[in-house]
């Protein structure tokens, strides 16, 4: 599994989360068989402010709170371009340690897998997004990273090490590792012909099975300004050669002709969508979407469809380690420990679902010491900026009021301006009968912009009623375990989508029994029975176009903010007339189980596309 993101050492979203539990889980339900997946990923080194990692006496401390022990097992020379223009033999050294009975390889850099941002960096990019100190992007730092693999994978084919055993199949995890099939196809190729690579050597490579895993195609690595270097640098002194001949399959899209560039700039994706042996998405209804409709599958709509229809092109929903995510005793005990005594949430299941009323009850004393206290804030949410938040304390029948929340990256794919709209419509709805509105809690880590539209809802909200103004929290930045308590007081979760693959929030919603309010895209489409539980659109739109629903709801709905609006309402009509309902749809919700290794799950159709090469 090559990956730049591990949920394990270095999260931002979902695809950190594939790439640690998929091999781990695998790893436990197929090991004793003989079956292993490894993890090969950056060792980054660095403090974005919000994310640090170091490497101290043998020990690597990621980003999540995790620590790895390591012993160095090799060191490999990639050529690369650096500040100039030509081709540098980068050092990389290979670290080898376990967790979790899964076998990490970090690959450690200076240059390119620093973290430490430079000053011109956006706050929309943290972790190993950032522009860093030495002026290398999120692309070409990916691009490095791809070709360290093939170096480490040539170099494993041509005997010069023993330390790494040859893989049987390469797993790239999204966009991050999309030159691979280039490289490892391409490259070898035009190597061979020049007489640079022998012929044996070259299949040698070239028979290792690539596997791409794709999230979301929003996200592709494109770099038009660093187009050339990045090519230069992955093909070097064959780059003209594989330029010439690496043609894009004939179809209507006039902006690719070439599988390297995408309308003449460089696109990371490109040649795993091509040359991948096989591609996988993270549901069946992004699968339908992506090759289906331009505006999510984008240039690679068509290449997708032609897969699609040679039965090469997958759609298998996430998983998850479900006593992770659960309101075990476990995890709760955790939670109120890191709130130092000042929370006393209860685990609860099925039988005893009705506990989320005190914890609820719990969640608005720990949020209003939140409000209050500024050194138990400080501890509790380093670097987290809160907006003007309430102290509830007094509030009264809280069981009359639901709690709503959306705690996802702060991103335009997430549709939190979706949700601000709904929101102040229904804010409206209400006019003077303001002792029920819902509690609100949105934010999350992300681009400044919609933290900044969230402030301005609250202020929007509170110009309309200041009693429900106090209700809706809004803060900028993320805590796993204020997110996981927020979940386990929440009546409802949103998730107001334009776009998403499969989606892990909502899974980890419905555990808790929280239930999901969502746009009708995606993997929510997979996972959420409309009204049964939870509740989904009617109908979906992309750009103004109806691509999920039928047509007289929406013409009448006319967009999403309005479907997302009609839904909302809908799920509050529940709520406030019948707390049956209310509780069976809780009780379906945390009797789901998307766990990986649940019969006919996840690891089952990895097992079986590995072995067979099909689902």
């Amino acid at each position: 599994m090559v990956s730049a993101e591990t949920a394990t050492f270095m999260k931002i979203g979902g695809l950190g989360v594939i790439a640690s539990e998929l091999p781990e889980a695998y790893n436990r339900k197929y090991g004793p068989q003989g079956e292993k997946v490894s993890i090969i990923t950056p060792l980054y080194l660095g403090d974005t402010k919000k994310k640090q990692c170091r490497f101290e006496k043998g020990v690597y401390f990621g980003s999540e709170s995790n620590q790895i022990k390591l012993k160095k097992i090799a060191i490999f020379n990639v050529p690369f371009i650096g500040k100039g223009k030509k081709l540098i033999a980068n050092k990389v050294t290979v670290y080898q340690g376990n967790f979790s009975g899964t076998d990490y390889l970090f690959l450690e850099n200076d240059r390119y897998f620093s973290i430490n941002p430079h000053a011109e960096n956006s706050t929309a990019q943290d972790g190993c997004y950032v522009y860093n100190e030495h002026g290398v992007n999120e692309v070409e730092r990916f691009a490095f990273f791809s070709k360290a693999v093939y170096t480490i994978l040539k170099d494993i084919c041509e005997y010069r090490t023993d330390k790494i055993k040859r893989p049987n199949i390469v797993i790239a995890n999204d966009w991050h590792s999309g030159a691979l099939a280039g490289l490892t196809k391409y490259l070898t190729t035009a190597k061979a012909y020049t007489g640079d690579m022998s012929l044996y050597l070259a299949e040698q490579i070239r028979d290792v099975p690539i596997i791409h895993i794709a999230h979301h195609l929003g996200y592709q690595g494109w770099d038009y300004h660093n187009t050339s270097k990045i090519l230069n640098s992955l093909y070097d002194n064959v780059s003209n050669l594989v330029f010439k001949n690496a043609k894009a399959i004939k179809n209507s899209n006039p902006r690719m002709t070439n599988t390297l560039i995408v309308h003449d700039c460089y696109n990371q994706a490109s040649t795993n969508f091509h040359l991948a042996d096989r591609i996988v998405t993270v549901s069946k209804n992004y699968l339908e979407e992506v090759s289906k409709e331009l505006k999510f599958g984008l240039d690679f709509r068509d290449i997708l469809k032609m897969r699609k229809d040679h039965r090469n092109f997958f759609g298998i929903v996430n998983g998850y380690e479900k006593s992770l995510i659960s309101p075990n005793e476990t995890k709760v005990k955790s939670i109120n420990d890191y709130f130092v005594g000042s929370s006393d949430f209860m685990s609860y299941d099925t039988s005893t679902v009705e506990r989320k009323l005190h914890n609820k009850k719990e969640f608005i004393k720990l949020l209003s010491k939140i409000a209050t206290d500024k050194k138990f804030k400080d501890k509790v949410l380093p670097k987290t900026e809160l907006y003007d938040f309430a102290d509830l304390s007094k509030l009264k029948n809280i069981e009359e009021i639901p709690v709503i929340s959306a705690t996802s990256r702060l991103a335009e794919q997430k549709g939190y301006d979706i949700a601000a709209q709904a929101i102040l419509n229904i804010a409206k709805d209400f006019k003077e009968n303001f002792a029920k509105f819902p509690i609100f809690l949105l934010g999350g880590a992300g681009d400044v912009i919609y933290y900044k539209m969230l402030k301005k809802l609250k202020d929007d909200i509170t110009k309309i009623n200041k009693t429900a103004g106090e209700r809706v929290f809004v803060f900028y930045g993320y805590r796993d375990q204020f997110a996981y308590s927020i979940q386990l007081a929440s009546d409802f979760y949103l998730m107001p989508c334009r776009f998403e693959p499969c989606g892990l929030t909502q899974m980890e919603a419905m555990a808790k029994g929280t239930i999901p309010i969502t746009t009708s895209t995606g993997g929510l489409v997979d996972t959420i029975e409309d009204n049964l539980d939870g509740f989904r659109t009617e109908v979906f739109f992309v750009d103004k176009r109806r691509v999920f629903g039928n047509n007289l709801t929406a013409k009448r709905l006319r967009n999403n903010e309005n479907a997302f609006t009609e839904t909302m309402q809908k799920a509050l009509k529940v709520f406030y007339t019948d707390k049956a309902k209310i509780k069976e749809i809780q009780k379906r919700d945390m009797e789901k189980d998307f766990s990986w290794t649940v019969e006919g799950g996840a690891i089952q159709k990895y097992y079986q596309l590995f072995h067979t090469g099909h689902i």
